[in-house]
């Protein structure tokens, strides 16, 4: 930590000693400044592993909190796919109560120091914060999430982390297909209920996207191992290297092996090309190989690792959302000289995190915006050596809103690289869309569901991105909680 993020946090305490010295008033808490986040210095962190962001301190987090007005229509909660007491846990931590604060997150997030670390609060929950309307931005909103995070790290450092009561068996069983945050929270929340969980998962690890595409610097993995191990402690099993589909097709769970109900939460692992010429030379990766071959087989590790990760001088990373941002950024971490960030809109249009951006470019990735390639161009051994690119400006707004890229005619130009990383979204998993006829998928193979995430097979109920297409986090694993609420009221 810097000298200048120890002054801070001096700072903090010394502001929430002087609060004290008086009550607080409406107009004193809309006063008080967003509490800023430590972080590793960017000259450091690029050639590191370690997360970027080092957390509050208790006095950060005690005055952050007292900048919330504990409105009484809580705008916040509704802005939550897991409908958190946000009011409830800051009150806590105002206090003082940092595990009262845990406690309250944990009625309906079993997964805080993750969501803390990714989730979108500035779409989420702080887009609907009183304080930062009134301020006119939402980057000085409460810091909802930098507080979620804090609390869920003093649980697990003071090795306070309690694990739910489970209800009496029932003798049901039910099965998970996919270790991701919606398979794990609709596991967790059917387990409180006494019935029997079984969670198969296709990988060596559990975790889903938050092992294999978030990460190490932006989510440490021993917090999601940490996750899983709570779970296990509930009584939930968890069937490694098993893949619904092909080790043992989906309905044979419900006839043949006893189980009562199936959550499908397996994900959008398909990832999307730009269909241009020279896709398929040596040197480009769809961002989801590049990031699981760096994530969950640990390819950072040379002469360690089980897997090998491609030498890569000049990086183009194609797109502007948080998968982009995150490939760009470990890219740089894997050794490459130069990381250019090509995306045909401007940054005001780009769906990632602010925050994302604000680090990569504060680490030395460089964004070529309004600019889009057309082809890619090899040399005599069919690796990539170039990247045509094409400029655009924008137009009118399209049917998202956004201002919609119009090609510049004669605007290419060729940009040496040598490595090109797709990072344009993914596509729903199909194999078990393909191995089950029966499952009613929409033309983008979404499967499809009702109000209460039940599928066309009766029994059956899935949620997450095999759903929604490529989401967050937490909307997964709103969906996870939706159909674990579902699944337990059919089998009361």
């Amino acid at each position: 930590m810097s000298h200048k993020e120890e002054c801070v946090m001096d700072n903090a305490e010394m502001e929430l000693a002087r609060l004290h010295s008086a009550p607080i008033t409406p107009k004193v808490r809309m006063q008080i400044p967003p509490q800023a986040m430590p972080a590793q210095d960017p000259l450091e962190r690029r050639h590191n592993m370690e997360e970027v962001a080092l957390g509050y301190s208790p006095a950060q987090a005690m005055l952050e909190a007292q900048r919330c007005l504990q409105c009484k229509n809580a705008p916040c909660v509704t802005g939550c796919p897991v409908r958190i007491d946000i009011p409830g846990f800051i009150g806590k931590i105002q206090e003082g109560d940092f595990l009262g604060a845990v406690k309250i997150i944990k009625r309906t997030n079993l997964l805080p120091s993750i969501c803390g670390r990714v989730c979108p609060q500035e779409t989420q929950c702080q887009a609907t914060c009183t304080v930062g309307k009134a301020l006119h931005g939402v980057e000085k909103a409460v810091q909802i999430g930098r507080l979620e995070r804090f609390v869920a790290d003093y649980e697990r450092t003071h090795a306070a982390v309690e694990v739910p009561n489970v209800a009496s068996s029932t003798g049901k069983k039910v099965a998970i297909v996919g270790a991701g945050p919606a398979g794990l929270t609709c596991a967790a929340d059917v387990r409180r209920e006494g019935h029997d969980v079984t969670i198969f998962e296709a990988f060596h690890k559990s975790g889903g996207v938050m092992v294999y595409g978030i990460p190490e610097f932006r989510l440490p993995k021993i917090l999601v191992q940490a996750e899983a191990e709570v779970l296990e402690s509930m009584g939930v099993d968890f069937e490694l290297n098993f893949l619904v589909g092909r080790t043992r097709p989906l309905l044979s769970l419900l006839h043949e092996d006893g189980y009562d109900a199936v959550f499908i939460g397996t994900g959008a692992g398909l990832p999307k090309f730009m269909n241009i010429p020279g896709e398929n030379l040596v040197g480009v990766f769809s961002a989801n190989e590049y990031l699981t071959r760096a994530n969950l087989l640990k390819a950072y590790m040379r002469g360690r690792a089980g897997t090998p990760i491609y030498p890569s001088r000049r990086v183009a990373v194609l797109g502007g959302g948080n998968v982009a941002m995150d490939s760009a950024r470990m890219a740089l971490r894997l050794g490459a000289e130069e990381v250019r960030v090509l995306y045909r809109r401007t940054r005001e249009e780009m769906p990632a995190r602010a925050e994302e951006v604000e680090h990569a470019i504060e680490e030395g990735i460089v964004f070529d915006f309004l600019k889009s390639p057309t082809r890619v161009l090899g040399d005599d051994k069919g690796r990539v050596a170039a990247l045509e690119v094409l400029s655009y400006e924008l137009g009118e707004p399209d049917e998202s809103g956004r201002r919609r890229p119009v090609p510049i005619r004669g605007s290419e130009e060729v940009v040496p690289f040598d490595t090109v990383i797709v990072a344009i979204g993914n596509e729903s998993n199909p194999l078990i869309s393909r191995t089950t006829p029966q499952l009613q998928i929409d033309r983008h193979g979404h499967i499809i569901v009702d109000e209460r995430q039940k599928t066309s097979i009766d029994r059956v109920y899935a949620g997450g991105d095999i759903v929604l297409g490529s989401a967050t986090v937490i909307l997964a694993m709103g969906e996870g909680r939706r159909a674990a609420q579902a699944i337990n009221e059919m089998l009361q």
